[in-house]
C-alpha cells in the first residue's frame, strides 16, 4: 500500500506517472525495448525528448528566444555553471541570500567571481524575503542570482524581482511548474528535477539566447550552455530515463488543466495546513505570512522532545519524510503538484490527534 511521501527530493511523483512507466518498462510502445535501454540518438528516444520539451514549452508559455536544456549535474552543479557560463568579460554577480541553498549558490560563485550579496534575510533567521528597496545591486554584474524557493527554510518569492538589464537568474528547483511564471522577465532558470519534475539526474535550465555565447574558457563542453543548445542537449548521454519519466510528468500536468490550475489546487492544499497552525500554539511555522512557501512548509513542536513520537506516529499512519532538513530540526512537510490533497487533510488530522494526546 503506498504512503503519503512528504519527502523535500527525490519526492512524490504522479501514481498514474508510476503506473504507466511501469507498464512500458519492458516495451516501450512496441519498440521491443525499456527507454533505459535505447540509444539516446535513436528515433525512438529522440522523439520521446522532442514530445517532453514541446510539453514544458506549452505548461511554462516558452518564448521562442528561450532555450531549453535538458542536462545533468543537479542545480548544485549549476551554481559553478551559471558563473562560468554568464560571466563573459565581467567579473562580479549579484546574490540574494535567503537561506541554505542561496549560501551554496553564494559559496561556488565566490570561486569564479567576485560575489557582492546584494541582499540578507540572515538578520531574521532567513524567515522571509527582504523587499527590493534594501536591495543593493551592482549596475555592472553580469547577472542577478536569486533562489526563489528556499526548500529548507520554506521561504518563497511571490513576486518577481527588476533587475533592469542586467539578466535575473533563478533557481526554481523545488517550485517550478507549481505556478504561472513569466519567463520572460528571467534571463535564466534552473532546477533539479527531482522535486516538481521527475527522478533525480535531470537538471532544467531555460536560458535566453541572448546569454548564450558567453561561457569562460574553462567551461566544460559538457555544461557550455551554447554547445549543448547546438546540440539539442545531447552533447554528451543525457539521462534518458530521468526525461522520459519528466515527459509523462508534463503529460499529467497537461491532463490537469496545466500550471495554472495546478497552482489553485496547491494554493488550497498550503492553505489548508498554514490555517491549522495558525490557530494552534502547539505548531509554529517560523517564515512570514506574506513569503511562505506553497511547497515547503517547515514547522516545529512547542516541544521539540516530542519530535522523535510525532514522527514515529506519522510512519505508523503511512505518512513518510516529514523530518526537518537537518541544518534547522523541526518537521518539514513538502506538498509538491504530486501530492493529493488527501495527503494534507491526513497530516492536519494526525497532528490534531498528536496534539490532543500531548497538548
Amino acid at each position: 500500500m503506498r504512503i503519503f511521501n512528504f519527502s523535500a527530493g527525490p519526492a512524490v511523483l504522479p501514481e498514474q506517472v508510476l503506473q504507466r512507466a511501469a507498464e512500458e518498462m519492458l516495451d516501450w510502445h512496441g519498440s521491443g525495448m525499456s527507454v533505459m535501454e535505447m540509444s539516446h540518438r535513436g528515433k525512438e528516444f529522440i522523439s520521446i525528448a522532442d514530445k517532453a520539451q514541446a510539453d514544458l514549452r506549452t505548461l511554462l508559455a516558452i518564448p521562442d528566444n528561450y532555450k531549453v536544456l535538458f542536462l545533468q549535474g543537479g542545480a548544485m552543479a549549476e551554481n559553478a555553471f551559471i558563473p562560468m557560463n554568464l560571466l563573459g568579460s565581467k567579473n562580479t554577480a549579484d546574490y540574494v541570500n535567503t537561506g541554505e541553498w542561496s549560501k551554496k549558490s553564494i559559496k561556488e560563485g565566490k570561486r569564479y567571481c567576485t560575489v557582492n550579496v546584494a541582499a540578507s534575510a540572515e538578520d531574521k533567521n532567513f524567515s522571509y524575503v527582504p523587499p527590493q528597496e534594501t536591495w543593493k545591486l551592482n549596475k555592472d554584474a553580469a547577472y542577478v542570482h536569486v533562489c526563489t524557493n528556499e526548500t529548507i527554510g520554506g521561504v518563497e518569492y511571490h513576486w518577481v524581482p527588476h533587475t533592469g538589464d542586467v539578466p535575473l537568474v533563478a533557481d526554481m528547483s523545488s517550485h517550478i511548474l507549481s505556478r504561472a511564471v513569466d519567463v520572460s522577465k528571467y534571463g535564466v532558470i534552473y532546477g533539479g528535477a527531482q522535486k516538481n519534475i521527475g527522478p533525480a539526474g535531470l537538471t532544467l535550465v531555460i536560458v535566453r539566447d541572448d546569454l548564450l555565447g558567453k561561457a569562460l574558457p574553462i567551461t566544460p563542453s559538457a555544461f557550455n550552455w551554447k554547445e549543448q543548445a547546438e546540440n539539442d542537449s545531447m552533447l554528451n548521454t543525457p539521462p534518458t530515463y530521468s526525461i522520459y519519466i519528466a515527459g509523462l510528468v508534463f503529460e499529467w500536468l497537461l491532463a490537469q488543466g496545466g500550471v495554472a490550475a495546478m497552482e489553485q489546487k496547491n494554493i488550497a492544499k498550503a492553505k489548508l495546513l498554514y490555517d491549522y497552525m495558525d490557530q494552534t500554539e502547539f505548531y509554529s511555522n517560523p517564515v512570514a505570512k506574506q513569503d511562505r512557501s506553497r511547497m515547503n512548509i517547515p514547522f516545529k513542536l512547542k516541544d521539540e522532545s516530542l519530535d522523535d513520537a510525532f514522527l514515529k506516529g506519522a510512519q505508523q499512519n503511512r505518512m513518510a519524510q516529514l523530518k526537518g532538513h537537518r541544518s534547522v530540526g523541526g518537521m518539514r512537510a513538502s506538498i509538491y503538484n504530486a501530492m493529493p490533497v488527501e495527503g494534507v487533510q491526513a497530516l492536519i488530522s494526525y497532528m490534531k490527534e498528536f496534539e490532543r494526546k500531548h497538548g
